[in-house]
Parts: C-alpha cells; structure tokens; sequence
C-alpha cells in the first residue's frame, strides 16, 4: 500500500530535479544578460566613470544635473514626446488600415503582403541612408515630385521642423509591418460567425469593423500601443543616420538615444548616461501602467 506512494513521491522529485536542471541554463542567461546589466547600470547611475578610470561615488549628482543643470534634457524629453506622438498615432491608424486589408481574401494579397513585411527584413541603417536620398533638397525624390506640381523644394533635412517630420516619416514605415503583422493574427482570430451575424442584421464593412473587429482586438491593439511608445523612445538609429549624431540641425531630432550616445561614447560619462536611462525607464514604466489601467477599466466598463 505504502509502495506506490514513495514510488509516486521518488517519481515526482526526480521530474523536478529534472525539470531544475532544463531551466538552470534559462535563469543563467536572464541573470547575466538582463538582471546584472540592470544593477550595474543603476550603480554606476550614481558614480562618475569614464571607463577608464575607477567609478567615483557622486550620490544624486547625475539626477540632480540632470533635472536642474542640463537643458538639453527638456529638449531631448520635448522632442521625444512630439516624436512619439507624431509616430505612435499615424502607425496604429495605418496599421490598423492595412491588417484590415491584408485580412481580406482578394487575389494577389500574397504579393502585397510579401512588399509590406519588406522593412522587417531590411536594415534599418541602410534603408534610412536611401530615405536620405529621397530627402535631399536639391533633387532629391520628394522635392523633384513637389515641383512637379509646381511647389519649392522643402528643406527636409535642413529646417529643425522638416528634419523631425523626416524623421517621423521614416520610423511610421519602419513600424508599421510590425504593428500591421501583430494586429493582422487578431483580426484573424475573430470568429467569422460574428460577422455573419453582423451582416444578417444588416451592419456594412465599418460598421462591422467598428463594433465587431475593434472591441475584439483591443489586447493587441494595447500591446502595439505599448510596444511602439518603447520603440519611440527608444529610436535611435534612424536619427542618427538621417540627421547626425548630434541631434539634427539645431537639436530639431535631439532624441534621447542621441543624448544617450553622446554622454556615453562621445563625452564618456557613463555614469550620467545611466542616469538618463533609468530615467527614461521610469518615464516608460509610467505610461505603459497608464496604459494598461486605462485598458483594464475600459475592459471592465464594457
């Protein structure tokens, strides 16, 4: 009687020294790759290091600068917020657009959706410096389509205000596979019965969009959300490439990537630079707790 209970007992431990030893390789890499630069990075948030010299403790003095001695933080904090809106909404809007479309059971949607996922694959890098191409005031593509009709050539990447809507240009089609691919699986998740439904009771193409597909896709469309504020934030390559690691002309693209970079690898102030970021962190986690409350108590209401 008592046999089959330590045998069931012997069974289950080693399945969980098993199952111990599988995750061992897992939790070494989150430690190593995620927790360790976390704590190190907050450390050295509070010292001045070079990275040649020994850290030196300063306490708060990188936040406090930070807050009350560096004015280039609010222009990179103002630019980054006019960035993320100028960039988030469009993409949703767009993306949301074309999942609808890519949906759709239509002849030759194979082809349109292979050209659409196009930028996934590209590097970003070098398909900004052919955005770059397209943006020269003096023939470039854009303005050579403008004079067509017969307007003057704008100064995409010379006016502070062009350069940033450039740079908004091309982060919208840099995001928009992603966000379309993401909110194209939910649309693909909605039971096709409730648009029978919806049509037997005579509602039209927006009107199902609107009161079938949408309520059904908030998650997803939550987490493009989300996920293109972080990737807003966090851009970097894009204006680097396109207007200079100095921030553009006259700081109209000075983003906090550019800040980032040039405290930490132009002026070697790391231990600034790792201020900003957790900074930046926080600023995140903020808006993406916002977020999902928000969600949430729309979720409940409804």
């Amino acid at each position: 009687m008592s046999a089959a209970p330590r045998g069931r007992s012997a069974l289950t431990r080693r399945k969980a020294a098993a199952g111990r030893v599988f995750i061992v390789p897992n939790l070494v890499a989150v430690l190593v790759f995620l927790l360790f630069p976390l704590a190190f990075s907050l450390y050295l948030s509070f010292h001045h290091w070079n990275m040649f010299d020994p850290p030196e403790f300063v306490g708060a003095q990188n936040y406090r600068r930070l807050f009350t001695g560096d004015r280039l933080f609010y222009i990179a904090l103002v630019n980054t917020l006019i960035f993320t809106v100028a960039t988030v909404v469009p993409t949703i809007v767009v993306s949301l657009a074309v999942a609808a479309a890519l949906s759709a059971k239509l002849k030759g949607i194979g082809l349109f959706r292979s050209v659409l996922f196009l930028p996934l694959v590209a590097s970003t890098a070098a398909m900004t410096i052919v955005w770059g191409f397209m943006f020269n005031t003096d023939g470039g593509l854009f303005n050579t389509v403008l004079g067509w009709f017969g307007m003057g050539p704008v100064r995409w990447l010379i006016d502070p205000r062009w350069a940033l809507v450039s740079l908004c240009l091309v982060s919208i089609w840099k995001s928009v596979p992603f966000a379309a691919a993401v909110l194209l699986a939910a649309m693909q998740g909605v039971p096709e019965t409730l648009y029978e439904a919806a049509r037997i009771d005579g509602a039209g193409g927006l009107r199902r969009f609107r009161s079938v597909t949408l309520p059904l896709i908030r998650p997803a469309l939550g987490f493009v959300f989300v996920i293109s504020i972080i990737n807003s934030f966090q851009a970097f390559d894009q204006a680097y490439v396109l207007t200079g690691g100095n921030g553009g002309p006259e700081t109209g693209t000075y983003l906090f990537g550019i800040m980032l970079f040039q405290n930490a690898f132009a002026f070697n102030d790391l231990g600034y630079a790792c201020a900003l970021a957790w900074v930046v962190f926080l600023i995140l986690l903020a808006l993406t707790y916002l977020q999902l409350r928000l969600g949430r108590d729309d979720t409940a209401a409804g």
